[in-house]
């Protein structure tokens, strides 16, 4: 999508709803929780975000559409943005992060919601599902990591034929090897550096200002899953929510492989043509027209 119509889009939502922020104590940690006003008849959709260092804002405004017909519920994930660090961050995992939010849904009160998760929040939000599949109606996600570890080498090939110069340069520079080093400040640097590899369209991704956050938490819980890999595929085979992956055509994440890397058996699986990793970006039409069916 050329950046002229991506700002057209923008331009012809309703206004970008207020978050209410709110603290919300659970499994040890105090939570930053934020809410767009709730829609009667509508279940409320928890939408988890990727990249283990960063906050909410990853996925704010560019999940703003979906409050028009429902509750959009976002946090912080343990010890990175306003939530508050646990008492060994040095011990944390993804499985903090995937129980954390079924204790979020109970702590706020909600009876069922539908679960969106980008990337790496993809993976959280599988897991979560899986351990709290009574509290979780619809599952949708979107670019997500593969249910094994079997993604690393392949997404970076892909990212360094895709980057330039410094940012080349630094991913080059930081071997797989040294990404098992929970380190905050490498993590950041490789991060920022990958950043615009997702974008299909270089001028989206000359755009969009690399983020920059550093989370010992989220560092920690990379370094082990890049250092002793995973296998997530028996947790996730029996999940019974209806799900729906959607899929940017570019993505240097590639698809993972159905027959042997398969998400959850009987998903549905949408590509989205022309986009990279962040199609709530670069084809936003295509990409809420099929999340808002799929919901």
């Amino acid at each position: 999508m050329p950046y002229a119509d991506f700002v057209a889009f923008r331009r012809s939502l309703p206004r970008t709803p207020q978050l209410i922020r709110q603290t919300v104590r659970a499994r040890g940690v105090d939570f930053a929780v934020f809410s767009s006003p709730p829609v009667a008849g509508a279940p409320p959709i928890i939408c988890i975000n990727g990249g283990m260092l960063y906050d909410h804002s990853m996925l704010w405004p560019a999940l703003s559409p979906l409050a028009e017909k429902r509750q959009v519920i976002l946090y912080d994930q343990r010890g990175r943005g306003a939530s508050s660090t646990p008492p060994n961050p040095e011990d944390a995992s993804i499985d903090d992060d995937a129980a954390d939010v079924g204790a979020l849904r109970r702590a706020l009160g909600i009876r069922q919601w539908d679960v969106l998760g980008h990337s790496w929040g993809g993976g959280i939000a599988m897991l979560a599902t899986a351990g709290d599949r009574g509290g979780v109606r619809r599952l949708a996600l979107v670019d997500p990591v593969w249910t094994t570890s079997a993604w690393m080498v392949p997404l970076r090939a892909a990212v360094l034929a895709s980057l330039h110069g410094p940012e080349r340069d630094t991913v080059n520079h930081i071997s797989e090897e040294m990404l098992g080093d929970p380190d905050p400040a490498m993590h950041s640097r490789y991060s920022r550096a990958v950043y615009p590899a997702w974008f299909a369209d270089p001028e989206m991704a000359s755009r969009f200002t690399p983020p920059s956050a550093e989370s010992q938490t989220g560092a920690a819980i990379l370094a082990r899953l890049r250092r002793e890999g995973y296998d997530w595929r028996e947790r996730v085979r029996a999940l019974s929510a209806p799900t729906l992956v959607i899929h940017g055509e570019m993505d240097p994440l590639p698809l993972a492989d159905p027959v042997h890397e398969f998400y959850i058996r009987h998903a549905q699986v949408a590509l989205v043509p022309a986009a990279g990793h962040m199609p709530f970006w670069e084809a936003p039409q295509r990409f809420f027209a099929l999340l808002d069916s799929f919901l």
